[in-house]
């Protein structure tokens, strides 16, 4: 049945159709968007259809934000495409790009620094005394707030590292994941779960699920951290910076699941299917 979405629904509707005919979203030339795909190996694997489907989403992106380049950075064309192409990655199985976009509605600002960035920090430890100190930034999502990124990280994603081996990091796609994740509140590592997640009934027994798959694939992640740089053990494949917090686990795992599906799913075989049913992938794909 038909469901009356109501006069607003319908003034928004048709405030879009004349805005698509009076000025017409920018394309991304083919010529750029190539580029593009040959730069990023993870974005070039992705399917024909899916590449088009990402494109004319990160057209609509690249309308909506406004890109600042920090220190005299000029951000060109190319720079911003390959951000809009990475943020852009986790919502294209979300429905329709404005659709899609809405969950990347809560800021407009990107700030883009030409190398890393060096963020004044202060703590309070148990005894409640101020530490103050630096802390060197590739990247930082701020709730409600702009998204800070460095320029050498965005266009080192997913390129091979020493020993020449595909590196499954990508600073964009997990920035944007902690967006997504802070858009109930702040970043906590469960982001707000789609209504049915994963065959369940209600929100508690869909966090529930989210839970029982995540906390102890964090336990035996930090566990493996932990043994790497006290004892000497092997690192893991995954980013160790994920150890930190269950919000970083969520983003680090994010960024290895997009820029790397294949091995993620050997490293973490409970958690793929978990993120298959949140990023809406297709059981064809």
């Amino acid at each position: 049945m038909a469901r009356n979405r109501g006069p607003l629904h319908f003034l928004r509707q048709l405030a879009l159709r004349i805005r698509a005919t009076v000025a017409p979203l920018p394309d991304i030339s083919a010529q750029l968007w190539l580029q593009t795909l040959r730069r990023y190996p993870f974005l070039q694997a992705l399917p024909l259809r899916d590449q088009g489907k990402l494109r004319a989403l990160s057209a609509l992106f690249l309308d909506r934000k406004e890109f600042t380049g920090a220190h005299g950075l000029v951000v060109t064309d190319a720079m911003a495409v390959s951000i809009a192409a990475q943020a852009c990655l986790p919502l294209l199985h979300w429905g329709a790009p404005e659709r899609a976009l809405a969950w990347y509605d809560d800021f407009v600002g990107i700030v883009v620094h030409p190398a890393e960035a060096v963020a004044r920090r202060q703590a309070v430890d148990a005894a409640g005394v101020v530490h103050h100190y630096d802390e060197v930034l590739l990247g930082e999502a701020m709730e409600r707030g702009p998204v800070m990124l460095s320029w050498p990280a965005v266009d080192g994603a997913g390129q091979g590292g020493p020993d020449g081996q595909p590196v499954a990091t990508s600073v964009v796609i997990h920035e944007f994941v902690h967006k997504i994740d802070m858009r109930n509140g702040p970043a906590d590592g469960c982001p707000p779960l789609p209504p049915g997640f994963m065959g369940t009934r209600g929100a508690r027994a869909a966090h529930a699920a989210w839970r029982d798959a995540w906390e102890p694939a964090y336990e035996q992640f930090r566990e493996q951290v932990i043994i790497a740089e006290r004892f000497g053990g092997a690192w893991p494949w995954l980013d160790a910076y994920g150890a930190t917090a269950p919000a970083e686990f969520f983003a680090v795992a994010c960024e290895a699941y997009f820029v790397h599906r294949e091995r993620f799913g050997q490293e973490f075989p409970t958690l793929l299917p978990v993120l298959d049913a949140f990023f809406g992938r297709p059981l064809s794909g």
